[in-house]
């Protein structure tokens, strides 16, 4: 009975302590701590209460979560000193300059602006995932104009005032060269034919000068088109590139391109419609003008 009588008092302390730590008060006033670079006005802006409201600690999540939202912060403590309510804050640094080397492809102002947009620029707060995502980003700009030996390296430098200065240092590395080009499910074209088709080469002793053998994800995208065309106009409407791999070597200074196409079957034109008010055009003279005949290919050109 003893020990039952024990557990009770216990249980009853237990909750007495959470009650008491619940326990709702009347804000007085806001205190606001750690403040080096934004005023206490700037906080009590984003601040969900005001003196004068009745609060408990239930109410603190809430009220932390407010303030992290607004990306100012990277620490947020609130206690109760009486009827005061006590703020205690980290601020994050602010990017006091930004510094970009060794950059030729890319140009100094395209980067900055870019940086700028995403909120990595002077007098903007620094927020190391932001970076993270920044230097994840100029990679794949990089790897996308076949420069797939580029590495990024950023330094954060501290400041006073806690501000930081940020140095993004870039080793473009060379563009890789296409080593081979094959084109996958072709029957009605040779590989060669359509591979000449394209802007893109592999290395020829003009590829010196006309850099058609560097490897760049833009004009692969504009190959892709030259030979959807060159189907479309041949009447092959159901043509399909199916996929585009590209196979970089391990010194990441050539690449295999491989093209699976998809050709279908060429399209004959059956019979050629005019429909309209043709006014006073006699139709006649209207099928002359039109370049498509019966019994033809059908091709997209002839159509536009």
């Amino acid at each position: 009975m003893k020990s039952y009588r024990h557990l009770l008092l216990s249980l009853g302390l237990c909750a007495a302590l959470s009650g008491a730590q619940a326990a709702e008060f009347v804000v007085k006033d806001i205190q606001v701590d750690g403040l080096q670079r934004l005023s206490a006005g700037t906080v009590f802006n984003y601040l969900p209460v005001q003196a004068g409201a009745t609060i408990s600690e239930k109410d603190y999540p809430e009220i932390i979560r407010a303030l992290f939202k607004t990306g100012f912060f990277t620490d947020v403590n609130l206690e109760r000193n009486g009827n005061v309510l006590v703020v205690t804050v980290t601020e994050r640094p602010a990017i006091s300059e930004v510094l970009i080397e060794g950059n030729q492809d890319i140009s100094t102002d395209d980067l900055k602006k870019a940086l700028m947009q995403v909120g990595l620029a002077e007098g903007r707060v620094f927020d190391r995932s932001l970076l993270d995502k920044v230097e994840q980003e100029l990679l794949q700009q990089y790897y996308s104009r076949g420069r797939y030996a580029v590495q990024i390296k950023s330094q954060v430098q501290p400041l006073e005032r806690n501000r930081v200065a940020i140095t993004i240092t870039i080793s473009e590395g060379t563009v890789a060269s296409i080593r081979q080009i094959n084109i996958v499910g072709n029957k009605a074209f040779t590989e060669k034919e359509l591979v000449g088709l394209l802007q893109s080469s592999t290395s020829g002793w003009l590829s010196f000068f006309t850099k058609d053998d560097q490897y760049a994800k833009q004009k692969l995208a504009a190959d892709i088109e030259t030979l959807r065309s060159f189907y479309l106009d041949r009447g092959y409407l159901k043509f399909n590139v199916d996929s585009t791999p590209v196979s970089i070597t391990p010194d990441k200074k050539d690449v295999y391109i491989t093209i699976n196409i998809t050709e279908g079957e060429p399209f004959i034109i059956e019979t050629v419609q005019l429909t309209g008010d043709f006014g006073v055009v006699a139709e006649s003279e209207l099928r002359d003008l039109i370049d498509i005949k019966p019994g033809e290919t059908f091709s997209r050109t002839k159509l536009t």
